[in-house]
């Protein structure tokens, strides 16, 4: 549980560094900020998926509360907008995020809770009031935002304008936009008003629309523009004195029907599922359970294979290969969650195209996937080696053998006879890829013509997944009664040829890209020493991870770049193009914190002070986890004073990698 009170939100601004984030399974999601108001665009409370996980549209985008007593009226709602906020945080006593997100407010003797929940597998959101009045009669006044746009773009008011159907407490709304999909609305408690009866003036020439609202987070991030949300009717709820009334309101894609909603009964179902996720992993420290309800944040389904895959990152990423392969080991097999694990592998193998994988996966289901990466094929040995590190049961080694083995075949033909992106293996065994203004490796920004981090040739972490990817074919080749002579012989001549290009004895570190080679201190090195198989001795290993200590290492993450490096970009924030320019050139990424603590405890021999330092940089991530996203890791921060989160508000690979560290690392040596 995480419990933020009074001091947490002195201010709209303060308050708006925390988000709270559902899911539905589906690809779609809810957030907003422990005030109540949206700060970013992809914010509201139902935000559907229409071809999962993609094709995301927001819905809902809040329900606001007002309450009347005599002629005192209590704004509960929280928002920045052009001109005047609304402030209604003062009221707000605490928020709670108790797997559901939980507002609590007081007006006088009037109490109210209210709390959020999602349906999950469907576009469905259920928001929950438990309301004790005071000594006097009062009036609770509820006004639904609705909005039907993509969750990546704003409206203007003229848009804002769906026809609407009223049959009872069921109100159901039509845009032309999105014709094939109504939104229906159901109220359990209430009188609906029509606010196209209020009286109007020139100061306020409507009510149908709740205009100009302001993103706080995108503004910061070099937006400027606003939004409007329809807001046709609101529900009245008469109070008598020393009232309790217990309702709630369900918006959703599909059809309602009233005799067998509850959306306590949806709240009860979320919880109880998270806690059943919660009660998977092996280890059942506390740390391990919120990573498990943590892990669900991203895994979804795909609708083009039926099977799971994994959100890269939210609000706005969808399923990324290398990101999937990379994050996949803590999400699904740290979390106890086998068979996910086996419909992810399964999923990606059905896209293996030209022995790549896709990169993206875009947002929207009519655009194809994009295979412009060289390295998420490689991540995919790794994710394969792992689900059987992890499992090993005959059955999984059939299930490898009879529908991944061909595929991780036919990828290491590929890399070897050359493939899409000037990819392919060079005469001394080592792989290279990209060039002109191909971006293959994560470090992959481009603005325009402009190629940031280059990085063509032999990147070192490449080469390090190649040398990994070879030796498990060997593995399973021995496994499965196969010839495995001409991997491991292979993997002898990589290794030599990689101790030899790699080594720069100035830095005490590895090249960063070998032919040509650029010797930047970078965090991709630290995969050459904690991947399960690796090729550097136990001195050149301990000082890789020395030289990343003491040029890279932050509470948050490791740096993109050294900050003595030419380039050095000490903040991540601005407009787009800005932030671009420093994404990977000093930004601080969380998700290489996992691979750095593994190869910390490997060159520490896992000792116990070792084991006591890695746990304290454990618990430097979990105090991130009650700021940004609570509950979550961010993709980025700051490159000088790593502290707000940026980026994406909860990246999938920041999660699974540290609680894969965490597990794999620290539990078995305490």
């Amino acid at each position: 549980m995480y419990r933020y009170g009074k001091s947490a939100f002195r201010t709209i601004e303060e308050g708006s560094e925390k988000e709270w984030s559902l899911i539905n399974g589906l690809g779609g999601f809810a957030n907003g900020t422990i005030l109540g108001n949206t700060s970013r665009m992809q914010a509201g409370y139902l935000i559907a998926s229409f071809s999962p996980p993609v094709d995301r549209y927001l819905i809902l985008s809040k329900i606001q509360e007002r309450l009347t007593i005599d002629k005192d009226t209590a704004d509960f709602a929280c928002q920045l907008y052009l001109r005047e906020p609304k402030e209604g945080h003062r009221y707000l006593q605490s928020f709670t995020y108790d797997i559901l997100p939980e507002f609590h407010y007081q007006y006088g003797g009037f109490h109210m809770k209210k709390y959020i929940a999602m349906e999950y597998g469907h576009n469905t959101t259920a928001v929950c009031y438990e309301i004790e009045n005071g000594s006097k009669e009062s009036l609770l006044s509820l006004t639904p935002l609705f909005s039907c746009r993509d969750m990546g773009k704003v409206c203007t008011s003229a848009e804002q304008h769906p026809t609407t159907e009223l049959s009872g407490q069921m109100l159901t709304l039509h845009y032309d936009r999105l014709s094939e999909h109504p939104i229906y609305f159901y109220s359990s408690e209430g009188v609906y008003y029509d606010r196209n009866l209020i009286p109007t003036s020139m100061a306020t020439p409507n009510y149908l629309v709740e205009e100009n609202q302001y993103y706080l987070i995108d503004n910061r991030t070099g937006f400027g523009g606003l939004d409007n949300h329809a807001t046709p009717y609101d529900i009245q709820i008469s109070l008598k004195p020393y009232e309790k009334k217990n309702f709630f309101c369900i918006c959703s894609t599909e059809p309602i029907k009233p005799d067998a909603c509850d959306g306590f009964a949806i709240a009860s179902r979320y919880r109880k599922r998270i806690y059943q996720l919660m009660d998977m992993p092996q280890s059942q420290d506390s740390l391990s359970r919120k990573f498990a309800w943590a892990s669900d944040q991203f895994i979804t389904r795909r609708d083009s294979t039926g099977l799971k895959t994994i959100l890269a990152g939210l609000p706005w990423f969808a399923d990324w290969g290398r990101d999937t392969m990379i994050a996949m080991t803590g999400l699904t097999l740290c979390s106890g969650r086998f068979k996910d694990c086996w419909e992810i592998l399964s999923s990606f193998a059905r896209y293996e195209k030209h022995g790549l994988l896709p990169n993206v996966f875009p947002n929207s289901a009519k655009d194809a996937p994009m295979y412009n990466t060289i390295d998420a094929s490689l991540w995919y040995f790794y994710a394969v080696e792992r689900f059987l590190h992890y499992t090993g049961t005959e059955e999984d080694y059939r299930f490898i053998e009879t529908e991944i083995y061909p595929v991780l075949e036919h990828i290491i033909a590929a890399y070897q006879n050359g493939t899409d992106f000037s990819i392919g293996m060079d005469s001394d065994g080592l792989i290279y890829g990209g060039s002109d203004k191909d971006q293959i490796t994560w470090m992959d920004v481009r603005v325009g013509d402009w190629v940031v981090t280059p990085r063509h040739g032999k990147p070192v972490e490449i080469n390090a997944l190649w040398y990994n990817a070879l030796q498990v074919m060997a593995e399973l080749a021995a496994h499965f009664h196969k010839d495995a002579s001409g991997y491991l012989s292979l993997a002898a001549k990589v290794k030599a040829s990689f101790t030899e290009k790699y080594w720069n004895a100035e830095k005490q570190c590895l090249y960063d890209v070998a032919d040509p080679f650029e010797d930047a201190v970078r965090p991709n090195q630290i995969w050459a020493v904690s991947l399960p198989y690796t090729m550097l001795s136990p001195e050149q290993e301990k000082a890789v991870v020395q030289t990343v200590t003491e040029k890279l290492y932050t509470a948050y993450g490791l740096r993109s770049l050294a900050p003595d490096e030419d380039g050095f970009q000490k903040e991540y924030i601005g407009a787009l193009i800005k932030r671009d320019g420093a994404y990977h050139m000093g930004t601080v990424w969380a998700f290489p914190l996992g691979g750095y603590i593994s190869a910390y405890c490997k060159v520490h021999d896992h000792s116990p002070e070792a084991i006591q330092h890695a746990l304290e940089m454990i618990h430097l991530i979990e105090d991130h986890m009650k700021d940004g996203c609570i509950n979550g890791i961010a993709e980025v921060f700051d490159g000088e004073t790593p502290c707000t989160s940026r980026g994406c508000y909860n990246q999938a690979w920041s999660v699974g990698e540290i609680f894969r560290a965490y597990t794999e690392d620290i539990l078995p040596y305490m």
